[in-house]
């Protein structure tokens, strides 16, 4: 039986027909802006043709071959049948002044061409005409390019673009038959731990019914295998064609391709692509796409398509960021560019949440609009989902920054000063009515038309030579300003929009996505099957709620194979890390548990505090004590400094090594420190997310649905950092270790119903009796 293909005649040229430099410069306007002023003015111009005129054909043709059939569909403009020969329009919108054009685009000229092919194929034409309309879209000044082919012509120059394409199809369809035989081959490499082999058909079975799953899975089950495993077996059962793995840490996507490798030594035929951000593989200082600040942006588009296909046919099955670097040096392209066209060709993409869910950076291959696949989403510590999600769908505008703006280019425009005076007398207005400092408001619609009207005059003045400083400020702001007219498409009741006054004076208009499930929704739904798995998903209903919206959706708890003997759980019910109880007498307790815990056997703990400053009082009183040793995470370590404050624990010492970290920091998750590297970890307090605006209005948003404000806005997140930090302790079954969590609240009948069931039994103590149980679990451990 053939496969089945389709294709779009826009994507066929775009991927065949490209050429010339790479330059960010170029784009103006966001893609949504674009396509609306282009659809007005591509109707006003169909709307002067004659009766003659047909606009938006649709046209497809159907290329056949021996293995597989290609169908290629597409709108055609306008097509004139009344001429004297019959010509395809195509209208493209620009923002070039459209009277210095000599040329049309090459890519633009192959899509008219591909419409006069079909055109003329399906209607035995001998000859037909193209006609090129380039629109201005603030002027809407019009330029015309023709050209008249002849049939054979015609036909010659489509069929060399068959075969241009065809050499791509050929190597997809062997591919594609070497990787479904290998997979329906492919057993899982070790025994199963317990619970993992239900796990793992859970996952199967979503993905068959076309489902999306919530998996609370324990430290030690083996969640990436567990999801990956059963994921790639059904892509070679047909139920998918490409597998994103997504993830919110560089470590947890290594795992991700550790874990294809191992699967790699059964033969499994696979290929993988790690998507690592712009600005880690960009050769230049400051990352400026164009060729007078990079020497690969010079014709990058003549040399990308054989990079890509050279590395896909040729290149390991494994594109990790090294792969990529080796590859975009050997043909001088852009390392970023290259992996971007290399997905399209991969079988599992490894990369952050940003590159499906986020509104300026999501892969438009993917995700455009009218775009559609075969995808498996694995969407691991999914946990980090919800604020990401909140973070990629809220906008804020400061008046104070539009006032920046305005002196920066006083004198120099005064169109655009008006436009920004528009947005400044609006947010002034709101300012005055902004008594308390925060003021919630019904709907932003009214600021919407000025910010509108600022960035066409912001589009229109970039186009203009400036200072590269000038020019830098001017992007930043521009792409602020975009993002909010790109929000406040999507504001609706999972929105909370109002003014904030802040402390230091400036004034903000915010757009806050309180409910995030509806716009991941809209990528999710692109696929076939979403699973959502981490240990920390409790209560469960609430990451439904806010990731999806669907109670219904399925969900399970993964059985732990760890041994509960191996882990004591002690809860000093006698310290408490309230604001109103923070002292001396509190740091002293919470000094003296740290004490006595990490001296009652010599090894490496963790020791996690909910702020910097809480965690610097009693690192002060615990440096003073003796019998062990204290290091202390530092507010924005760099990566070599992280990494150096992890070599510790590989260290051979004398002492116990006390580490003092944040909870929720780089260091509370996505670190796997097993056996002696760690075996214990001290919790000073619930995690709760400190007071703040933005958490009030999170309460109160809920408060108002008649659900519980404070749980979604403070409990859930903060047990969910505990959790998180609760885990760096126990990460194989071999591993033993304890957890002390410093606070009286924890024995509280909130808290102790998000405790895992793997949590059970746990036991409450004294200060004073915390040394007596230490002792007790390791002797009886040893």
């Amino acid at each position: 039986m053939k496969q089945q293909l389709r294709i779009s005649v826009r994507d066929l040229v775009e991927f065949l027909e490209r050429s010339g430099d790479l330059d960010s410069r170029s784009g103006r306007g966001g893609d949504a802006k674009i396509m609306q002023a282009g659809s007005r003015l591509h109707r006003k111009i169909q709307g002067r043709m004659g009766s003659g005129y047909h606009a938006e054909v649709p046209l497809k043709y159907r290329k056949e071959w021996e293995r597989f059939s290609l169908l290629i569909e597409g709108r055609a403009d306008g097509i004139w049948t009344e001429e004297a020969f019959t010509t395809i329009d195509e209208i493209k919108g620009t923002f070039r002044e459209v009277d210095r054009m000599t040329e049309p685009m090459r890519v633009h000229l192959a899509q008219a061409r591909c419409y006069a092919y079909i055109y003329s194929e399906q209607n035995q034409l001998d000859k037909a005409g193209v006609r090129m309309v380039y629109a201005n879209l603030e002027t809407e000044d019009v330029r015309y390019f023709t050209e008249n082919w002849e049939w054979p012509v015609l036909k010659a120059w489509f069929d060399d673009l068959m075969e241009r394409y065809y050499r791509w199809l050929s190597f997809q369809a062997d591919w594609t038959e070497q990787r479904e035989a290998s997979l329906k081959k492919l057993v899982f490499p070790y025994e199963y731990r317990e619970g993992q082999r239900e796990l793992a058909a859970g996952v199967y079975r979503s993905i068959l019914r076309k489902k999306r799953l919530f998996i609370q899975a324990p430290t030690g089950v083996g969640k990436t295998l567990s999801a990956l495993f059963p994921a790639l077996k059904a892509v070679g059962e047909g139920l998918g064609d490409k597998i994103f793995y997504l993830t919110a840490r560089t470590i947890t996507r290594m795992v991700a391709a550790d874990t294809l490798d191992l699967l790699r030594e059964q033969k499994m035929r696979v290929k993988s692509l790690v998507l690592t951000a712009k600005e880690k593989l960009c050769i230049c200082q400051e990352v400026q796409c164009d060729p007078d600040h990079c020497p690969r942006a010079k014709g990058h588009y003549d040399r990308i398509n054989d990079a890509v296909y050279d590395l896909w046919t040729k290149g390991p099955d494994s594109c990790t960021r090294e792969v990529i670097l080796t590859q975009a040096e050997k043909y001088q392209v852009c390392p970023f560019e290259l992996s971007l066209d290399l997905s399209l060709w991969m079988d599992v993409i490894i990369c952050d949440y940003n590159y499906v869910f986020d509104l300026n950076v999501y892969l438009k291959r993917f995700f455009g609009e009218g775009v559609k696949g075969e995808y498996l989403f694995l969407v691991d510590e999914a946990h980090n989902l919800v604020e990401r999600g909140r973070d990629m769908y809220s906008a804020a505008v400061c008046k104070e920054e539009i006032l920046e703006i305005r002196k920066l280019i006083r004198g120099k425009d005064p169109v655009l000063v008006k436009a920004l005076d528009r947005c400044n007398k609006y947010l002034l207005t709101l300012k005055r009515e902004c008594e308390s400092g925060y003021r919630r408001l019904e709907q932003a619609g009214g600021f919407v038309l000025p910010m509108q009207q600022l960035s066409g005059e912001l589009d229109r003045y970039l186009e203009q030579p400036m200072e590269e400083e000038q020019k830098k400020k001017l992007l930043e702001f521009y792409f602020q300003v975009q993002n909010f007219l790109n929000v406040s498409d999507l504001v609706d009741e999972n929105y909370e929009v109002y003014t904030e006054l802040a402390a230091d004076g400036r004034f903000f208009l915010r757009l806050y996505c309180v409910r995030p499930a509806e716009n991941l929704k809209l990528r999710l739904e692109r696929g076939n099957s979403t699973i959502f798995f981490s240990a920390t998903l409790l209560p469960v209903n609430y990451y439904k709620d806010l990731l999806t919206g669907e109670p219904d959706d399925y969900a399970v708890y993964a059985q732990s194979p760890f041994d509960v003997e191996k882990r004591a759980l002690l809860i000093g019910t006698d310290v408490s890390s309230r604001y109103t109880r923070r002292g001396e007498q509190e740091y002293a307790k919470m000094a003296e548990s740290i004490s006595l815990t990490v001296t009652a056997r010599k090894g490496n703990y963790l020791i996690f505090f909910p702020s910097y400053q809480l965690m610097w009082d009693v690192y002060e009183r615990c440096e003073q004590m003796k019998g062990f040793t204290c290091v202390c995470q530092n507010p924005d370590m760099k990566e070599q400094e992280r990494e150096e404050f992890l070599k510790q624990f590989q260290e051979e010492r004398g002492t116990s090594l006390a580490a003092f970290c944040v909870m929720g920091g780089i260091f509370s998750e996505g670190i796997d420190l097993t056996g002696e590297q760690l075996i214990g970890a001290v919790i000073v307090g619930t995690g709760l997310p400190q007071v703040c605006l933005e958490r009030q209005v999170l309460k109160e948003y809920f408060d108002r649905k008649g659900m519980d404000g404070f749980a979604y806005a403070y409990l859930y997140p903060g047990m969910n950092k505990v959790l998180q930090a609760a885990g760096r302790v126990i990460r194989t079954t071999e591993d033993r270790g304890v957890i002390v969590l410093l606070d009286e609240r924890f024995r509280s009948p909130a808290y102790q119903n998000l405790f895992p069931r793997e949590w059970y039994p746990h036991t409450l103590c004294r200060v004073s009796e915390l040394s007596g149980y230490l002792e007790s679990f390791w002797k009886e451990t040893s």
